[in-house]
């Protein structure tokens, strides 16, 4: 009995291996199904669609029936698609479906995280995670930096191909800050300037300014991204340099931008937007958005979610994400006194810090 149970557990664990060696096939099947546009063609179906259905919406060869099924099945099991019985005639024949999931990849629908995908399936990105390994044995900044011979921002500022596809996934991804910013307008409220340090093309700070128009917003961006955006009556654009100077403000904003940097560089950006707020009469404060890490309370899929994202930031950053002990580390280093978390819907928090 002893030996069953003992054999019976190492074929558990060949089957977590297999899973973990495989999982990126997984990737890879999401990929080709936004390549071939299925969620849009499901979609567009206005209903489930049989496999002869989405054969012919692909224009696939019918020889290859087999292979869109097989496919399917995978992305079924992973929940990005799901199956229903369609009436056909007499007798009903399984369809396609869409799920929260691959609802968020439609391309038109707002909001949407196709963009957000396919950045992140881009070759360069994908061929660097390989180099991890090489990183850890060399002395290079980044695994990126081991497997292209530069950084992240210089290959970004040199490629204007991959450029273009980063800031539309920045964009697709500040798109869900819109469901809750009107459960968040106290926080922004009561404030006069904002400056979105290190906005990109102004996606969340353009959200912000027409939930409160009252409320003046500026973007502090590197030159080159901001050079060609127009104004509007609430919201600006600045090129500049955060690590030299932030502009005076109520408030400042900081999204998803520390996690991509060290401790050190996070905390001379911080004592930046400390000297930019105000410290005396009414009080400024800095806004972040960002993950923060708990191991404790965070459910198997967050915590999972999380975790890989910090090996993101690793990979191509010299960044990390960070539990609320080491976020607290940065802020008092920084010269703030006070913070307060609270958490978002999905894997991020927002963090107010006060001098």
């Amino acid at each position: 009995m002893g030996t069953n149970q003992g054999q019976a557990e190492l074929f558990r664990a060949q089957s977590h291996l297999h899973k973990h060696i495989l999982n990126y096939l997984s990737s890879m099947c999401l990929k080709s199904a936004l390549q071939l546009n299925i969620p849009d063609i499901i979609h567009s179906h206005g209903q489930p669609m049989t496999l002869p259905e989405l054969l012919l919406a692909l224009q696939i060869d019918s020889a290859k029936s087999g292979h869109v099924y097989r496919l399917m099945r995978l992305l079924v099991h992973s929940g990005i698609f799901a199956t229903t019985k369609v009436p056909k005639g007499e007798k009903e024949e399984e369809g396609y479906d869409l799920t929260p999931s691959s609802r968020l990849l439609l391309k038109h629908n707002v909001p949407t995280l196709s963009p957000f995908v396919q950045a992140m399936f881009y070759t360069t990105l994908v061929h660097t995670s390989e180099f991890l390994g090489d990183w850890f044995q060399g002395n290079e900044l980044t695994p990126f930096h081991t497997a292209n011979g530069i950084g992240f921002w210089d290959y970004l500022s040199q490629n204007q191909e991959f450029n273009t596809l980063f800031n539309e996934a920045m964009i697709s991804d500040s798109s869900m800050i819109n469901l809750v910013i009107k459960d968040f307008k106290s926080v922004f409220e009561g404030h006069n300037l904002l400056v979105d340090v290190g906005g990109g093309t102004g996606a969340v700070a353009r959200i912000i300014s027409e939930s409160l128009p009252n409320l003046q917003c500026t973007v502090l961006e590197l030159p080159h991204v901001v050079e060609n955006l127009t104004d509007s009556s609430n919201l600006k654009f600045v090129g500049g340099d955060m690590f030299q100077f932030i502009p005076s403000a109520d408030a400042i904003l900081l999204k998803l931008v520390l996690h991509t940097y060290s401790d050190e560089d996070c905390v001379r950006v911080l004592k930046k937007c400390r000297e930019a707020i105000p410290s005396k009469g009414k009080e400024g404060k800095v806004i972040i958005i960002d993950i923060v890490l708990n191991e404790k309370n965070d459910g198997h899929e967050s915590k999972e979610a999380k975790l890989l994202f910090d090996v993101l930031m690793m990979v191509y950053f010299n960044g990390r994400e960070r539990e609320e002990k080491e976020w607290e580390k940065l802020f008092l280093e920084a010269g703030f006194s006070h913070y307060k978390i609270t958490p978002l819907f999905g894997p991020r928090s927002l963090i107010e810090v006060y001098p």
